[in-house]
């Protein structure tokens, strides 16, 4: 089948939900070629993916993938795409503690370095906090301490088939953009950082599909795949069955800006130092206040607060109370129970 469908995509013609859906199945079950899946991959990143196509492959990424069971609606992820290649601390992970330690359940989707400096499991690991090898593991996790961590190549083994030309072709591909749709937990409410604006409209229209409680599709305005500091940002807002787009700036909630400079790493022990410096109200300006930024869109992802702006003043509270820093310690002890 795939051989057909690669001969109809070079003829310039799009895969229909249900074929795309088909196709990612046979790559999830070892029936395609490793060239087969990188031609693939090729051309669609070359044409441009369609939302048919990704609402298809998401679909059957769901399908193939582990799942752990919660029973709190309320469970917020912020897994982004990665990929803006700005080398920036792991704001993402940063953000997920911070929730954590306000009494949001998060289930954190994420990997080892694929497009980054740092991945949120590499900085995980410099920071002493556990990441669960098992889906039991993971639940007793985020029941007890409120996170866990979902290593996506534990809950998609069957992404096995496409590792290899991902890292051959090497650059971001459709993969990029499908991660953050299939988190194993199911979380309805997630703060996803795109690197695109382009990418972002499609990953919203993907999801209003797929269904979702609330989720912000964040795009900072220098590329940055999480909101802002430095610059404007763009927010699409799925709703229920609505989506709203519109921008926001560090001042408009208070914050100030910030420069790049002031938020890269360029290595996971670099990342998890800036990280506990902000848990402990030392970074810088800017580093403190991306997270403050990106966690206060999280809590109202999860309808938590009404509005950003609520969320820093809550954000702000929490850290500066050193609230965040002791449930920082609080998961660090938390790896006992997972030797």
């Amino acid at each position: 089948m795939l051989k057909d469908i690669l001969r109809s995509c070079m003829d310039g013609h799009t895969m229909t939900e249900v074929q795309a859906e088909q196709t990612m199945n046979d790559i999830m079950e070892g029936k395609a070629t490793q060239s087969q899946i990188a031609s693939l991959l090729t051309i669609m990143r070359f044409r441009g993916e369609t939302v048919d196509e990704m609402t298809g492959f998401a679909r059957s990424m769901r399908s193939h993938s582990l799942r752990i069971q919660t029973n709190d609606h309320g469970v917020v992820d912020t897994c982004g795409t990665g990929g803006d290649d700005l080398s920036t601390f792991n704001i993402s992970t940063a953000t997920a503690i911070v929730l954590s330690g306000m009494g949001v359940p998060v289930a954190k989707h994420g990997n080892r370095a694929v497009s980054s400096q740092s991945g949120s499991a590499d900085v995980l690991e410099v920071l002493g906090i556990p990441t669960q090898q098992t889906k039991e593991d993971a639940k007793l996790a985020l029941d007890r301490v409120n996170l866990c961590f979902l290593f996506a190549p534990l809950y998609h083994q069957s992404m096995k088939h496409a590792v290899a030309p991902r890292k051959e072709i090497g650059f971001r591909t459709v993969f990029n953009l499908l991660g953050p749709l299939t988190n194993p937990a199911g979380a309805k409410h997630q703060l996803i950082g795109v690197y695109d604006k382009e990418f972002a409209n499609k990953m919203a229209e993907t999801l209003l599909r797929l269904g979702t409680t609330k989720a912000l599709f964040v795009t900072g305005g220098d590329g940055l795949d999480e909101l802002s500091i430095t610059s404007e940002s763009t927010i699409i807002e799925v709703n229920g069955n609505e989506k709203l787009s519109y921008t926001i700036t560090p001042e408009d909630v208070g914050l100030k800006r910030g420069t790049l400079d002031q938020i890269r790493a360029n290595t996971p022990l670099e990342s998890a130092q800036i990280i506990q410096q902000v848990f402990k109200g030392e970074a810088n300006e800017a580093a403190s206040g991306i997270v403050t930024l990106n966690a206060a869109a999280a809590l109202y992802a999860g309808k938590r607060v009404s509005s950003i702006e609520d969320g820093v003043k809550e954000v702000k509270k929490s850290i500066e109370s050193g609230q965040i820093y002791r449930h920082y310690q609080t998961l660090q002890k938390e790896k006992q129970q997972y030797a």
